[in-house]
């Protein structure tokens, strides 16, 4: 069973989801400032988006819808592939290791 969000309907819906991936970073998580609170008087209203702009790092960045640019089909076409490479090298290691472990040889 997927989880599943719920959002009021009177606050509109964020324009990124969990998970993408953008110029700024991959999207970790989000939350709302509702019109009318004390942190959308002192932030403005609407939805904040925590980043982390690189899988390597701890460093992440909080930012506002309108501050973050989604990749074109091509980027993130390009930024998958080489990722999944990278796996695939990765992979090809791990078989490596294991068939010398095993005593496999031929797989080595």
């Amino acid at each position: 069973m997927k989880p599943t969000i719920s959002i009021p309907q009177h606050w509109g819906y964020p324009r990124f989801a969990l998970e993408q991936r953008t110029e700024q970073g991959i999207i970790l998580g989000l939350y709302y400032y509702p019109l009318g609170t004390e942190l959308a008087e002192q932030f403005d209203d609407g939805w904040r988006y925590v980043l982390m702009p690189n899988k390597n790092s701890d460093e992440i960045s909080y930012l506002k819808e309108d501050q973050i640019q989604p990749l074109t089909p091509e980027e993130l076409f390009w930024q998958i592939t080489a990722e999944i490479d990278f796996y695939q090298q990765q992979i090809a290691i791990l078989q490596q290791q294991l068939a010398i472990v095993t005593g496999d040889f031929t797989n080595a």
